[in-house]
């Protein structure tokens, strides 16, 4: 960066500069100052940066300055739709008002996030309703849909997310009709995408990044080579989202969703009709079996861990021959029109799709089941996604800025680029501004057992009342699993009426997690139990939090199958993979429930890890040098004595 280019970001950022004007409580922070000018040198350079701003940098403000003025086209990718909207209302108005210039933004998300007009206008039509909440809810999304400019469903906050009319009144990329659709001149998607086409900034999400932008939709991927800036905020995440993307999988959902839409489309022919409810009857039943041939215990498994893999195959080997007479059949209609004709395609996809899965033939996957309430995911998983994303990264002349507050372990951030095979990155350090030492305490309790003692979690609980009274309430427990969130949950509400303690208890599945940060909030003096969504994007300001208590050491399971692969293979090429990726991993989700305590300058507060691992165990100082600075203590007393003074 030239002179004058430094010269400009520092008086953006002074006291005295445009952004002060347009924040409220603006403070000068010499490392966010720092990051503009690296992330404004890696556009002006097209390189790609890779930088760790820890919690309170202010690092969106530092990417948006330099990227909003010089960098041309600008694509935003971020972890959740809850940051996009963050972005977009929000972050980016007051650095477009700072900077007193006009750009074009726009937000896009996945199509499941806008309402098709058409399968809106057929459910209504032919009135097949799972509940009595059915049709109500397809009346005020028929209101909305005719007022609406977006289509945007979370604008209807009166309807569930969960609710069954959902899939009813969107579309997915295989049902979708495109321009053979009558109501494409009109469609909310079609024009949220045409909007994105015409963006100088556009601001996406992860799974819609990898999963539209790079495989699936061509229209899409023309965004990315003619953007000069792309920009991943919540980086760490990067990683994960690609590898799944980046693979095959395929739901038991798409294929009673297929046989479904093929029920609708051919309700006028009843000998047709006829034989498609025969077979959605055993497509449904098929697919019962392979959950029954599963073991219930097993939500994520490896295809060679199944106990009874030929009963399996061969009912798995039903479920394709099912589809191929599902296939047969629409075949004779695929010329009819082109609603037919993509029917037709969308069974010659499964069916090549769930015969490849079977056959295993790629070496450089891994191939396992995921069980869902209702559904059967079957996934093959790439082992590695940086060849692949290296070669995407190449074909675009563009920066490219990874950013997060957990990048890097102790400092490294080899971990993170060999993930994505990111070798030529810059890689930038900007530590925290928070004073830890003197405003919070890391506190690991004496004479806590071994994690995986049976009386772990109890013991825990009575170590966890005295700091709850302490601290009045105001307390996050963070568990690593849903098994012992629950356990957690269970013990504290009986210690709590054994001692006659009435602060409000919240624990994670009550109801939304946006709504339970409310409640949290609200009470002012509430415990909330959460497991390992709640370990990041939460920001609880004030006194309104003053502890949190983690459980253990946030090791991957494993059991996991994708996991469990990656430890074998590392294993078989002499690689230490416990040091090499299971203990950076779980350091870097750490770091990320650490960062639920001081999320400003006058939070103050006690971080509880209750895994004695941690002193006790070698690598156990790596993990403390990757943490913030916090006053370090083993002392029950001195951490009572703060939060009392709270």
């Amino acid at each position: 960066m030239n002179p004058q280019q430094n010269s400009s970001t520092d008086n953006f950022f002074s006291p005295q500069g445009p952004l002060n004007d347009c924040l409220n409580n603006y403070q000068l922070r010499t490392e966010q100052v720092e990051m503009a000018k690296s992330v404004s040198n890696a556009i002006k350079d097209k390189e790609s940066l890779v930088i760790e701003a820890g919690t309170g940098v202010g690092k969106t403000f530092a990417y948006l300055y330099p990227s909003l003025l010089k960098g041309g086209r600008v694509v935003i990718s971020t972890a959740t739709k809850n940051l996009q909207d963050q972005l977009f209302f929000n972050d980016i108005p007051k650095i477009r008002e700072a900077l007193k210039i006009s750009v074009k933004v726009n937000i896009l998300k996945g199509r499941a996030n806008y309402i098709c007009k058409l399968r809106m206008e057929n459910t209504n039509q032919e009135g097949m309703f799972f509940n009595k909440n059915d049709a109500k809810y397809l009346h005020l999304i028929k209101a909305f849909s005719d007022n609406s400019d977006s289509g945007e469903v979370s604008e209807i906050s009166k309807i569930p997310e969960n609710s069954a009319i959902w899939p009813m009144v969107t579309s997915t990329k295989e049902n979708c009709l495109g321009q053979d659709c009558e109501f494409y001149k009109n469609c909310f998607l079609v024009k949220a995408r045409k909007e994105a086409l015409e963006s100088e900034v556009l601001i996406v999400n992860h799974h819609l990044f990898f999963a539209d932008f790079v495989l699936k939709d061509a229209e899409l991927s023309e965004i990315l080579p003619k953007a000069n800036t792309v920009i991943f905020d919540e980086a760490h995440q990067v990683p994960l989202v690609a590898s799944f993307f980046l693979g095959e999988f395929i739901s038991s959902s798409q294929i009673i969703n297929l046989i479904q839409d093929c029920q609708q489309s051919f309700i006028k022919y009843p000998d047709t009709i006829k034989i498609l409810d025969s077979l959605a009857k055993d497509l449904q039943e098929n697919i019962f079996e392979l959950k029954a041939l599963i073991s219930p215990s097993s939500v994520r498994l490896n295809i060679n861990k199944l106990q009874d893999y030929d009963a399996f195959k061969e009912t798995y080997k039903t479920l394709i021959a099912k589809l191929d007479l599902l296939e047969t059949i629409l075949s004779k209609h695929a010329e009819d029109n082109a609603e037919s004709q993509r029917l037709f395609d969308r069974a010659t996809e499964l069916t090549i799709k769930l015969n490849s899965w079977l056959k295993r033939d790629n070496q450089n996957d891994i191939y396992w089941l995921e069980v869902f309430a209702r559904t059967i995911q079957f996934n093959a998983t790439p082992i590695s996604v940086a060849e692949q994303f290296n070669k995407f990264q190449k074909k675009a002349d563009s920066a490219w800025i990874f950013t997060s507050a957990t990048l890097s372990i102790n400092g490294s951030f080899d971990h993170f680029t060999s993930l994505l095979g990111l070798k030529k990155s810059r890689t930038q350090y900007l530590q925290s501004p928070f004073n830890y030492s003197e405003n919070a305490f890391l506190y690991v309790p004496k004479e806590i057992p071994d994690p995986k003692d049976e009386l772990f979690n109890l013991v825990l609980v009575k170590k966890a009342l005295p700091l709850i009274r302490a601290a009045k309430g105001r307390a996050f427990i963070l568990a690593t699993s849903l098994k012992s969130m629950e356990e957690i949950g269970a013990l504290l509400k009986d210690e709590f009426e054994k001692n006659k303690i009435d602060y409000p208890v919240i624990t994670q599945g009550e109801g939304p997690k946006n709504d339970l940060l409310n409640q949290f909030k609200k009470h002012g003096n509430a415990v909330l139990i959460g497991s390992l969504s709640f370990w990041e994007g939460i920001d609880v300001r004030g006194p309104t939090l003053s502890l949190v208590i983690i459980d253990k050491l946030p090791f991957q399971s494993p059991g996991d199958p994708v996991f469990e692969s990656k430890i074998k293979l590392l294993t078989e090429e002499g690689t230490n993979a416990f040091m090499s990726m299971q203990l950076p991993e779980a350091i870097i989700r750490l770091k990320q429930g650490v960062g639920r305590l001081i999320r400003d300058d006058h939070d103050k507060g006690v971080m509880v890890i209750c895994d004695r691992r941690i002193i006790e165990k070698s690598y156990g100082m790596k993990i403390w040098k990757s943490l913030p600075s916090f006053k370090r203590t083993r002392s029950e007393s001195a951490v009572i004595n703060f939060l009392e003074e709270l």
